[in-house]
């Protein structure tokens, strides 16, 4: 059956590879980004969602569309040690993480509700398990998880499910810009991936796939890590 998704963060790394797996398969995709880019496969629009006059319209949007799933992707990070992290810093990080999750999810839920059956997966981060400078980013996405859970308690009956991936280190463009090749950085990642590899955006996007799919209809509150191993710990080897 063909469907329409809605996917923020959507114009590089894991919500470009996702959009496309998702139109391969003859699904609709509708895109939320900063910055515009001509390869992704649906209308994309621009907006800062730092912004609430940009999460206003993307309520719009999102009403407008007959939405039968969300993912939730966008996300800032403000890396800073302690000591060193403004309030404001803190407010911005969990604003964009936080704010147009609720806003999309909450104009698409009429539709969803309706058909009895929507999708939203929410795009959290390895580093709510502890991170060296990242105390807004992950306690952005460790509240984005919170959502998860509750919002998958709120609508267990409707056909609605809610889950989440976690991502480990993934060789998005992002990534790479700030952990070159051979950098201190990239070695510093991979010493904690066991597979001793990063992902792969097609990786996380196969996995956020089948959470969207009917497939995964029992499955609902839930956290997927996608790391490589990451999140039990370092191998022997």
């Amino acid at each position: 059956m063909k469907r329409t998704f809605l996917i923020t963060g959507a114009s590089k790394g894991i919500g470009l590879a996702l959009a496309h797996r998702l139109a391969a398969r003859d699904h609709s995709v509708i895109g939320i980004a900063r910055n515009l880019t001509e390869t992704f496969p649906g209308p994309l629009h621009a907006l800062d969602l730092s912004d609430r006059a940009a999460n206003e319209e993307l309520a719009m949007i999102v009403k407008g569309s007959n939405i039968h799933g969300v993912i939730n992707n966008v996300g800032l990070v403000r890396a800073a040690p302690l000591g060193d992290i403004a309030v404001e810093t803190l407010e911005e990080v969990m604003r964009v993480s936080l704010h147009p999750a609720l806003v999309a999810v909450q104009a698409a839920l009429p539709a969803m509700r309706s058909r009895g059956w929507g999708r939203v997966v929410n795009i959290s981060s390895l580093t709510v398990l502890g991170s060296v400078e990242r105390t807004s980013y992950a306690a952005a996405k460790a509240a984005l998880t919170s959502f998860t859970r509750s919002w998958a308690l709120e609508l267990a009956a409707t056909g609605i499910t809610v889950n989440a991936v976690s991502p480990g280190p993934t060789e998005t463009d992002l990534f790479r810009a700030n952990n070159p090749v051979g950098s201190e950085g990239e070695a510093r990642y991979l010493s904690g991936v066991p597979m001793r590899r990063f992902g792969r955006p097609d990786e996380l996007a196969a996995a956020i796939e089948f959470l969207l799919s009917d497939d995964a209809a029992f499955i609902t509150g839930q956290t997927l890590h996608v790391d490589g191993g990451a999140s039990i710990g370092k191998s022997s080897l």
